[in-house]
């Protein structure tokens, strides 16, 4: 019988991870085990998902299931529920032990791009459950943050609020936010770009496409980019590990 791993999420026609470990399987000569993509109308449709696949072996959640997919789980490892978003579904003696291994990605990831300090500061665009493991990783680096959300929320800033001189005091931008990505690459969260300068580092948690205009804009400016490919393999090899341990 097959082991069966998916993805569950909402529009998944542009999913990475199918391709991903498709090709793992075959590069680490992987047998019997399958990718597939479990498209739901609804989180409540995911009880009868695990009913018709009695041979799941791991799931990933994707936008926008992250947060609310937690009722329908049995536990949630200590990490994830500090953070409150799940991106990996854990199969555990008949279980569902939810996971996040993309705080790990992007944590891995951002060591490689940008060089932590002790005054480092930075600046999250964004409030999601992408936005939430972001949030994690830094207080784990003891990176300083602020919260950017579209709306007034109390401890949060908005969009109106970055001043010329915040703009200056932070080096670290972060769009967790779906802005920019297929099919709307036209779009660029509304930052002042003329603000940045070559200290600025700017990373993208879009992979489509490779380079968003937030990218764009910042690059215009002297500004360091990277957008979140990398991130995405680092947590599909955690949410590996995680399914095997």
């Amino acid at each position: 019988m097959e082991n069966v791993y998916g993805l569950v999420g909402y529009k998944l026609s542009h999913s990475f991870s199918q391709k991903y470990f498709t090709e793992k399987f075959l590069s680490d000569g992987i047998k019997d085990s399958v990718y597939h993509l479990f498209e739901l109308d609804s989180i409540s449709e995911l009880p009868a998902l695990l009913q018709a696949h009695p041979n799941l072996k791991g799931l990933n959640v994707t936008i926008p299931y992250k947060e609310v997919v937690i009722p329908f789980l049995d536990e949630l490892e200590p990490v994830t529920a500090k953070i409150g978003a799940v991106n990996v579904i854990k199969f555990e003696n008949g279980r569902l032990v939810g996971h996040n291994s993309d705080y790990q990605g992007f944590m891995q990831s951002l060591q490689n791009f940008y060089p932590c300090y002790s005054q480092s500061q930075a600046l999250v665009l964004g409030t999601g459950g992408a936005a939430k493991a972001v949030m994690a990783a830094l207080e784990y680096l003891n990176i300083g943050f602020k919260v950017v959300s579209r709306e007034k929320k109390p401890g949060f800033l908005t969009y109106q609020e970055l001043t010329p001189n915040f703009m200056s005091s932070v080096s670290l931008i972060i769009n967790a936010t779906p802005v920019g990505t297929f099919p709307k690459q036209d779009e660029a969260p509304p930052i002042p770009y003329e603000r940045l300068s070559s200290h600025h580092y700017l990373y993208d948690l879009v992979y489509n496409p490779a380079e968003t205009l937030f990218m764009k804009r910042g690059k215009e400016m002297g500004a360091k980019t990277i957008n979140g490919y990398e991130m995405l393999c680092l947590q599909a090899e955690v949410a590996w590990q995680i399914w095997h341990s």
